[in-house]
């Protein structure tokens, strides 16, 4: 097998032995997709910062109860858990979402708590768990989070599947603590 040089000059300047030689390079072809060729659909959505205003709409549009913090951050409520949503970063252009159950994990529980949580990040993709900080009584709050950077911007219809994504999974995430996780 040949060996090729990384570069046409030594570092000391001087030119080696071996050269690269320089193929012929055509021109990309414009590939074209049917989808592109018409026009934008009517109801396509606009590229657009993502705020959290947007993300309202979007609990709104699939019919997610939520109340708004003193931060402006949104808070959606269930039985056994909640999922605050809310941008963080230099210029607010990442998407956090953070599910906590309601139930906490007592103190003596924390080495299960962990493995729990690491199996969990071990076999999912979305939303990565951890064992927060104890709270005032002492016990172990668990999360799961997820944060997406969107300082690019993002459609409505993208924040809306990133919305609901983050609520199903929540809810599962939840159902398999109680369940499979047996650690709530």
């Amino acid at each position: 097998m040949p060996k090729w040089p990384w570069r046409a000059e030594q570092t000391d300047g001087s030119q080696t032995d071996t050269t690269v030689a320089q193929l012929a390079r055509e021109e990309p072809t414009p590939v074209t997709d049917a989808v592109c060729d018409g026009p934008p659909d009517v109801g396509a959505g606009v590229i657009a910062p993502v705020t959290l205003l947007r993300v309202a709409e979007a609990l709104e549009q699939l019919e997610i109860r939520y109340l708004t913090d003193g931060d402006g951050s949104l808070l959606a409520l269930w039985e056994r858990h909640a999922v605050l949503f809310a941008l963080e970063g230099p210029s607010d252009e990442i998407l956090v979402v953070r599910a906590r159950p309601h139930a906490t994990v007592p103190p003596d529980w924390a080495d299960r708590s962990y493995r729990v949580v690491n199996e969990w990040n071990h076999t999912r993709r979305f939303y990565k768990a951890y064992v927060g900080d104890p709270t005032d009584r002492g016990q172990l709050p668990i999360y799961a989070e997820m944060q997406v950077p969107l300082l690019s911007g993002a459609h409505p219809e993208l924040i809306a599947e990133l919305v609901d994504c983050a609520a199903v999974v929540a809810m599962g995430f939840v159902d398999w603590l109680h369940d499979e996780g047996a650690l709530l």
